[in-house]
């Protein structure tokens, strides 16, 4: 121990001895575990990014959808399929429920004339399962049913074809048809992107049905149940016969489901991004590493004499050994952790993550792998680097001193 401990001393010793050198060799060292930290930080990031953009599509993990259909191709009643999923949704506890009925189209009154707008029948717990985000307002709750003026939300789209009317102010719009009559706007759904121009009204299912005794023509009705991963293979096939009991003649209950962890190699695009981002930044740390090995041997050769003279007053190959190294993984261990702590302050800025990942709801803390893998990193590259000067030390002969 008291040997460690001498060769923590000198290598410290060394290290504020030669303050420039040892600055401008670890440099390269720190920008490298910067790096290095930052991408497997990243990489933790652009996981929830990718995880929250399919929830939007089809839902959390995991999210079983039931689909209701006859044989013939003829309208199910709805009515008494929701009595039926009601019932089974007691009985098993189901916490997180939504019906979603698409495929419809409702005629607009807007500045330019009527336009028919594609429309969905949607519960509030929608919104939960598939992390729907609003540009301005809030989602549709419970308690909407009773006004009356029901609330709407609407693409960004659309509410630039009513022009843009600030929340606030309460805008509305008038539909026709058979659910006509005045709807509240209070909600905004953004675009998806560049060239997303889709208007569409999202109506509360039990606000439109209190106007209206049945679903439109081609509307389809399903329901979605939002449950943990660890139970949806259990309870999907007793949920299924649970359905389909007494159920009439000619109808059919399919239970699927929806969400991204359910399709074939989602894990796997996760895992060749981690690779493909993990093997950039292993190419950065190496560079780095060749730079600091390359300085450290020049040096050695300029301590050929402080070599020489240390062995001549009793220092052992062993203890000269590990001095060298131990300089190189002291002033490596120091670079990795100024890296990783400039990372950590930049990464725990919210702005900043937002900025990078346009949308994201649930922003993870700083992952402590990355933090780790940095520290192990900047650890290895000082083993490595200070290794091979400290062989070329234990070749100096104390002779050397007097010829050098």
């Amino acid at each position: 121990m008291t040997g460690i401990l001498g060769a923590l001393a000198d290598a410290w010793a060394e290290i504020r001895v030669h303050k420039l050198r040892v600055l401008l060799s670890l440099i390269g060292i720190a920008v490298s575990v910067a790096a290095l930290t930052g991408v497997v930080a990243l990489s933790e990031y652009q996981r929830q990014f990718q995880t929250e953009q399919s929830d939007r599509f089809g839902g959390r993990a995991a999210t079983l959808v039931v689909g209701i259909a006859t044989e013939d191709g003829t309208p199910v009643d709805p009515d008494a399929f929701d009595e039926r999923f009601t019932r089974a949704a007691e009985r098993f506890g189901f916490s997180h429920t939504a019906r979603i009925a698409q495929g419809m189209v409702v005629p607009v009154q807007l500045p330019d004339g009527i336009v028919d707008v594609n429309s969905r029948l949607i519960d509030p717990l929608y919104s939960q399962i598939h992390r729907e985000q609003l540009l301005e307002g809030r989602w549709l709750r419970d308690d909407d049913v009773e006004a009356l003026s029901p609330p709407v939300v609407i693409t960004e789209a659309l509410w630039d074809r009513i022009g843009r009317v600030p929340l606030p102010q309460h805008p509305t719009l008038t539909l026709a048809g058979p659910a006509g009559g005045t709807y509240q706007v209070v909600g905004v759904v953004p675009r998806l992107g560049l060239g997303d121009e889709e208007l569409r009204v999202d109506i509360l299912y039990d606000a439109y049905r209190a106007r209206v005794d049945a679903l439109p023509e081609g509307a389809w009705p399903q329901y979605e149940i939002w449950l943990d991963t660890a139970e949806v293979d259990e309870i999907a096939p007793v949920l299924a016969m649970d359905l389909r009991a007494g159920l009439p003649e000619g109808q059919i209950v399919s239970v699927s489901r929806s969400d991204w962890a359910a399709q074939p190699g989602a894990l796997d695009a996760q895992a060749t991004f981690e690779m493909v981002t993990g093997g950039i930044a292993a190419v950065i740390l190496a560079l780095g590493a060749l730079s600091l090995i390359n300085i450290q041997l020049v040096a050695m050769r300029q301590r050929v004499r402080e070599i020489g003279v240390r062995r001549a007053f009793g220092a052992t190959s062993g203890r000269v050994f590990f001095s060298v190294l131990l300089e190189s993984l002291v002033a490596t261990t120091v670079a990795g952790l100024v890296g990783i702590a400039i990372v950590v302050a930049v990464l725990r800025s919210d702005w900043v993550v937002t900025s990078l990942f346009s949308g994201i709801q649930d922003i993870p803390p700083f992952p402590m792998r990355a933090a780790f893998v940095g520290l192990a990193a900047s650890i290895v590259v000082g083993a490595v680097a200070g290794f091979i000067p400290a062989l070329v030390a234990l070749r100096v002969k104390v002779i050397d001193a007097i010829r050098f």
